[in-house]
């Protein structure tokens, strides 16, 4: 891996890292996490075939954020900037969760950006997206209890019980971010997310061909929600992980790459 690095976009200073080389591909962290989080397997798998740049989001990490609200067309704006600073023209983008809205409305507001985009785990927003169950919800904001116990609460949401129940282990080597976030910024970051009004309505704009992944056991973003972008989406391709949940990059990192490289090598 590369050293992590920043450049200024705007009124941020943004930390990234560029590992592998080939025709670029822009990774997009979801909620509350750092570009620590992505899976390492699916990163050196990635990595292999293609230029793959991660980053910190506004607040996150090592990234600046200067007072005020956040917004997800901000992100978006700060994605566009970060390709600019860094001479990246065009690339594909691949959004995880909130992600993915980010992954949205770049390709909504900045379409020559945007080759090929693949939304994992994500949903359109809005009153259209479907919502996890009311105590789901109360989980993910429950911040109660040791570090120990907040950990496992966030795993039984991210993968289910069946493969969890399999793998004794697996808080031993989950990747752990080594910056933390402000408590701050990371309700910053939520706000945004309540406050996004959600791209239902203008999935039609998007011209770049779309890969839809989600977990069938995803309880955190719903099935239904690939369904919705990928009839929505005018060129979509839509893929469902058995036995899989939000975290499906970590259970089936191998596979996950393959599907999103073998999708980039199609041609339009």
């Amino acid at each position: 891996m590369s050293e992590v690095e920043r450049v200024s976009v705007g009124d941020i200073n943004i930390t990234y890292q560029i590992l592998g080389q080939g025709y670029p591909i822009v990774l997009i962290m979801g909620f509350g996490s750092t570009m620590d989080m992505w899976s390492p397997l699916f990163l050196d798998n990635l990595s292999s075939k293609y230029k793959v740049i991660v980053f910190d989001n506004r607040g996150m990490g090592n990234t600046t954020a200067p007072p005020g609200n956040f917004s997800i067309a901000q992100f978006a704006d700060d994605t566009a900037g970060l390709m600019a600073a860094l001479g990246i023209e065009k690339a594909h983008i691949l959004g995880w969760s909130m992600g993915s809205f980010v992954a949205q409305e770049l390709a909504v507001r900045y379409p020559e950006r945007v080759n090929k985009i693949i939304l994992y785990a994500g949903d359109c927003g809005g009153k259209e997206a479907v919502m996890p169950s009311p105590q789901v919800l109360k989980d993910l904001a429950d911040t109660s209890g040791s570090p120990e116990e907040r950990g496992m609460r966030l795993f039984s949401l991210l993968f289910p019980k069946d493969w969890l129940s399999k793998q004794p282990a697996f808080y031993k080597w989950f990747p752990l971010p080594k910056e933390t976030s402000s408590p701050e910024n990371i309700e910053r970051q939520a706000q945004a997310i309540a406050a996004w009004p959600g791209a239902y309505d203008r999935l039609g704009l998007i011209k770049s061909p779309a890969l839809i992944v989600t977990g069938k056991e995803d309880v955190i973003t719903p099935p239904e929600n690939a369904f919705i972008l990928a009839q929505r989406i005018n060129v979509s391709w839509l893929v469902q992980f058995g036995g899989a949940g939000h975290g499906l990059m970590y259970q089936y990192p191998d596979s996950l790459a393959k599907i999103v490289a073998d999708f980039i090598e199609l041609s339009n």
